[in-house]
């Protein structure tokens, strides 16, 4: 995937969020949900959406009876590795321990998820030792 991810415009990646959400959907039920969430688009531009994020590669849609049916072809996880590594080029030339030590410093955490963080540390650690070995 590369440098993709970094290729999505904020109106595609919130066609594609609901995908994610619900895994499928026709032009119709992504734009009911994009309505629910308060963003008021014809049906016209969110088909448009669609079809973008399919030349791109992130979703693929089938044919189910009389509609397209539009499904999530690229992870949620995936995407997001690409966008942060776009981010860490853009900001950091590359390194991404100073783009996780800066969201660190500037960032408020719950103990639940700085618990998350000791945990995934440890674990790191651990690997990193038996890797060594």
């Amino acid at each position: 995937m590369g440098r993709r991810g970094s290729d999505l415009t904020d109106a595609e990646l919130e066609v594609l969020k609901v995908l994610w959400e619900g895994q499928s959907n026709t032009v119709r039920e992504v734009m009911e949900r994009l309505h629910a969430k308060g963003r008021k688009v014809a049906y016209t531009t969110v088909l448009t959406f669609l079809s973008r994020l399919e030349q791109k590669g992130y979703v693929r849609s089938d044919k189910a009876g009389l509609a397209y049916v539009y499904r999530p072809k690229q992870s949620r996880e995936r995407v997001i590795a690409s966008r942060l590594r776009a981010l860490a080029d853009q900001l950091f030339d590359g390194a991404t321990a100073p783009m996780v030590l800066q969201l660190m410093k500037s960032e408020r955490f719950t103990h639940e998820e700085i618990e998350a963080f000791r945990r995934l540390i440890d674990e790191l650690d651990r690997t990193g030792a038996e890797d060594g070995a």
